[in-house]
């Protein structure tokens, strides 16, 4: 696998050329930094573009139009990567060495036309209406559906608590009260100050040379902007709760969903990477961790409980559904096992257990070209490290480098989420 980063003066190529894969993968971000009232308006843009263009004006058009290309996929994407919003449109082709020469133009044609050359009614320069409203009702309804999710809804609510005024607490999703500030005009309008304004890197993994398709893209990719500086995306935590803050809110749901916020001060780069994964892995990663074992198994007080880590946000995340009735009990034992980490109650057979568990999802990142596209994506905003340097590591981390960590987690936030249970036993 060969990497190459060609700097353009409005945007980067990456390319991953291997032979690995008899698809292309073509990956084009725009990034900005996050604020809250845009969230809808990306969503919605994502949506418009992937609906129609003017060279396809219906979304059987497009269908017909990836039939005549081996069936051609695509898809947009919004994502919060700490303090920076991300929006993503991917194509997935088979070489042209499987289907027929030109293929690859043609491809990248169809990518080209869904970014630059929208559905419009260029007599009021907005959007087309009917696009529009298609694009509009379906994030709405996803608006509206939040809750049906408890275990994502709860989690962004406590979040939301924990740092009100913080992007942390944004949601990727967006909110109605902005959604319903946005018509085709304004919508627009945004379109093409995220063409001016974004930060845009273009990623192309597959059996490719980089000389060859980056010509291509440089005389079909027509963006007018200079590129920008990229900060960091790591955000730090500002404040630390001497007691946690504890909030219950009624749900409709029978099973309660218990979500504790704790706050990382001053890791280090080694620690959010490395050792954090470690940390979390024996804690809560799975059906042989602490939380596992002691509030599900030994105390049944749990349907479900895990922990994982936010490192973008210094916060780590211990979600559990439980009986409301046995709320209480399961925040003693979680707490218990927090302190555990602290004392260093764990054996070295749990780290290496972690590690290699580590280790295996390292290695099903390169089965998938989308993943191993994502891990670059990391290398090129986050200054994420490549595979063999997080191999080498992860083996670093040793029983005092968890038990330091562990000493920098604290407790902010205990949300519940209370369901109307009346079950004896979990």
């Amino acid at each position: 696998m060969k990497y190459n980063k060609i700097s353009l003066p409005t945007y980067n190529i990456h390319v991953i050329e291997t032979k690995k894969f008899k698809t292309i993968t073509v990956k084009v971000n725009f990034k900005r930094a996050l604020k809250k009232e845009e969230i809808a308006y990306r969503n919605v843009l994502i949506n418009v573009l992937c609906e129609s263009t003017k060279d396809y004006p219906t979304k059987r058009l497009m269908e017909m139009a990836t039939e005549d290309l081996y069936d051609l996929s695509y898809q947009g994407s919004n994502y919060i990567s700490g303090k920076y919003s991300v929006v993503g449109f991917d194509i997935v082709f088979l070489n042209e060495k499987y289907t027929e020469v030109g293929m690859f133009d043609k491809s990248i044609d169809f990518l080209v036309s869904m970014l630059f050359n929208p559905n419009l009614d260029e007599t009021n320069k907005q959007f087309n209406k009917r696009a529009f409203n298609m694009a509009y009702n379906l994030l709405e309804s996803n608006l509206k559906s939040l809750k049906e999710s408890p275990n994502m809804y709860s989690r962004m609510r406590m979040l939301e608590i924990m740092e009100p005024k913080s992007v942390t607490s944004l949601r990727s999703c967006g909110y109605m009260e902005d959604l319903e500030k946005i018509d085709s005009k304004k919508l627009y309008k945004y379109y093409l100050d995220m063409l001016k304004k974004d930060i845009v890197d273009i990623f192309i993994i597959g059996d490719v040379k980089t000389d060859k398709v980056t010509k291509i893209i440089e005389n079909k990719f027509n963006i007018n902007t200079l590129k920008k500086q990229s900060e960091s995306h790591f955000i730090v935590p500002k404040t630390k709760r001497l007691l946690p803050k504890t909030i219950k809110e009624k749900s409709n749901y029978s099973q309660s969903q218990l979500v504790m916020g704790y706050k990382m001060f001053n890791l280090s780069d080694f620690e959010l990477r490395y050792v954090l994964n470690v940390y979390n892995y024996i804690l809560g990663g799975g059906p042989d961790s602490k939380l596992f074992k002691n509030a599900r198994e030994k105390h049944s007080l749990c349907y479900s409980i895990s922990s994982t880590g936010q490192p973008l946000n210094s916060i780590m995340i211990i979600s559990a559904g439980i009986n409301t009735k046995n709320f209480d009990k399961t925040v003693s034992v979680v707490k218990k096992e927090v302190k555990q980490m602290i004392k260093g109650n764990f054996t070295n057979d749990d780290i290496v257990k972690a590690k290699i568990t580590y280790l295996n999802s390292l290695k099903e990142l390169e089965d998938n070209p989308q993943s191993i596209l994502s891990l670059y994506v990391g290398m090129e905003y986050l200054n994420s490290h490549d595979m063999n340097t997080r191999i080498n590591n992860i083996n670093k981390v040793t029983k005092s480098d968890v038990v330091k960590l562990a000493s920098k987690i604290h407790l902010d936030t205990i949300y519940l989420l209370e369901g109307g249970e009346t079950h004896e036993k979990a």
